[in-house]
């Protein structure tokens, strides 16, 4: 009865925070920071592979559908786009309220003399971001009352999940309702992407109060990754797991891997860009050798993967990158400033624009690498990755992360080799100032690749194993590197690089429409 108490005292510190947060702007923006951080990282770490491992690809299809579903409706029928973001508000409010069924019934099993008291913590703690999420999205939609209403039904539902027994938690299980809570899921998504919040002050107009904010909304961001950490380390230390290899132990062990190579990597830029290749180049061919090898994720896979693929790659490379010169194609996305600094280009420059495909690649590997997947037909790999890399701008670190984790995934050679030479320009906006001659020269191109890869089978291999002391110290100087960035930016803008996303807040005015 302790825990059920806690839990709900935890669900309603969410408006006290709430009202103390948004007294100021700055602290309204580390507040959506925190909630942006703290509710998506939730979704992506741990709801995520839960869904996948009682669902399968299926779920994932859902939670796309619950994701993307009503973007596309407020594109195809402008005019009742407040009605579909308030359905999808709805939506992701009835899946919280589902959720809370289903964490009584955990706290009941909580109590038992075999289970970790942890278990019990991160359930209460859990309740924090999502009591502030509560508020946060509803009461700047409907107002105070409806969003108390809402926070006394989760406590109300607690209550039933926690006295209703096994025979109502079997029927709220996730193995008999994994498709609706995997479109739900992706409701909440969409709503945490799309902040309700799009209103901007007078005083964030200018340049100066909008970075000062967005520092404000970068400090919110690491708390929320703070208690993300602390939560997941006490899921992890309150029950097992069936899946250990897809966990976020993995994520932790693919970093561990990472770190040093990446830091590497980072000094590798700064030290071709004190050399003279710059992305501002004159020369588009040198442009191009930037954008898709670096020569930075040149050295990701060559000490994780091999120098015989970093060879294929350099090859696979050389021609894809002569082929766009001699088109006289562009690169999407220019760097339209650099520090003058080479440190800070390697260190600051590459790393904001990196470290968001370097964060998102690890987190895609684990899900789309789950057992539950079935995905071990080459073909569909392939397939499956064009697709995904389509709406998105990979940048080449982000692609030789990204084929790292592939392939200790299990993932077959002609996958990891797409990743690492098509991430960069597979994507709608770079396709858009191609013509389709060029189109289907640069497709061909990288079909031909991945046949002569498929044909000749390359083995990869770590070239060396670092000291675990070693590889600790990057991946805490790496984290210190990535929440610089993410204070230098804010959470949304860190994140706006992916998938062709606006920086912008996504609103809706009664008296009219901002997308």
């Amino acid at each position: 009865m302790l825990y059920l108490i806690a839990s709900c005292i935890a669900l309603l510190l969410g408006p006290i925070f709430y009202r103390f947060f948004s007294a100021e702007h700055g602290l309204q923006k580390g507040l959506d920071g925190f909630i942006f951080v703290s509710l998506g990282g939730l979704v992506l770490l741990h709801i995520l592979p839960e869904l996948l491992e009682h669902g399968g690809f299926l779920a994932i299809i859902f939670v796309i559908i619950g994701m993307w579903g009503p973007t596309a409706s407020e594109k195809l029928f402008h005019r009742y786009s407040e009605v579909t973001h308030n359905l999808t508000l709805i939506l992701g409010v009835g899946g919280l309220l589902l959720h809370t069924i289903t964490d009584g019934g955990a706290m009941v099993l909580a109590q038992q003399d075999d289970v970790s008291i942890l278990l019990a913590l991160g359930i209460i703690l859990h309740r924090l971001p999502v009591g502030l999420a509560i508020w946060w999205l509803v009461k700047p939609q409907i107002g105070s009352r409806w969003a108390m209403v809402v926070l006394a039904g989760m406590m109300l539902l607690t209550g039933v999940g926690y006295f209703a027994g096994e025979q109502m938690l079997t029927h709220l299980s996730l193995d008999n309702t994994v498709y609706l809570q995997a479109f739900v899921t992706g409701s909440i998504l969409h709503v945490v992407l799309h902040q309700p919040h799009g209103h901007h002050s007078p005083d964030e107009a200018s340049n100066g109060n909008q970075q000062k904010y967005e520092y404000h909304a970068g400090i919110g961001s690491l708390l929320g990754i703070g208690l993300l950490f602390i939560l997941l380390m006490m899921d992890s230390g309150g029950h097992e797991h069936h899946q250990h290899d897809h966990s976020t132990e993995q994520l932790v062990d693919w970093m561990m891997t990472l770190g040093p190579v990446l830091l590497l990597s980072y000094a590798v830029a700064g030290l071709r860009f004190k050399l003279g290749l710059s992305p501002q180049s004159s020369h588009l061919g040198k442009r191009w050798l930037q954008r898709l090898a670096g020569p930075e994720a040149l050295i990701i896979t060559a000490f994780l993967l091999g120098p015989l693929i970093a060879l294929f790659q350099l090859i696979s490379l050389l021609v894809i990158g002569a082929l766009l010169t001699f088109s006289r194609v562009e690169p999407t996305d220019p760097h339209l400033s650099v520090p003058e600094s080479p440190l800070r280009f390697g260190f600051a420059h590459i790393v904001d624009r990196s470290a968001p495909w370097v964060l998102l690649s690890l987190v895609l590997a684990n899900l789309i690498g789950h057992p539950s997947v079935p995905l071990e037909d080459p073909i569909i790999q392939v397939a499956v990755l064009m697709v995904l890399f389509l709406p998105m701008r990979f940048c080449n670190l982000g692609g030789a992360v990204l084929a790292l984790s592939l392939a200790y995934s299990g993932w077959s050679i002609p996958a990891v080799m797409l990743a690492l030479v098509a991430a960069p320009i597979f994507n709608l906006a770079q396709l858009k100032l191609m013509s389709w001659t060029q189109r289907s020269a640069v497709i061909g191109l990288i079909t031909v690749i991945l046949a002569i890869t498929s044909l000749i089978q390359p083995q990869w291999g770590m070239m060396m194993t670092m000291p675990e002391s070693l590889s600790m110290i990057s991946l805490i100087v790496l984290a210190c590197l990535f929440a610089a960035s993410l204070l230098r930016l804010g959470p949304r803008k860190f994140m706006a690089r992916i998938m062709l996303l606006k920086s912008k807040a996504h609103s809706h005015d009664h008296g009219g429409h901002k997308h």
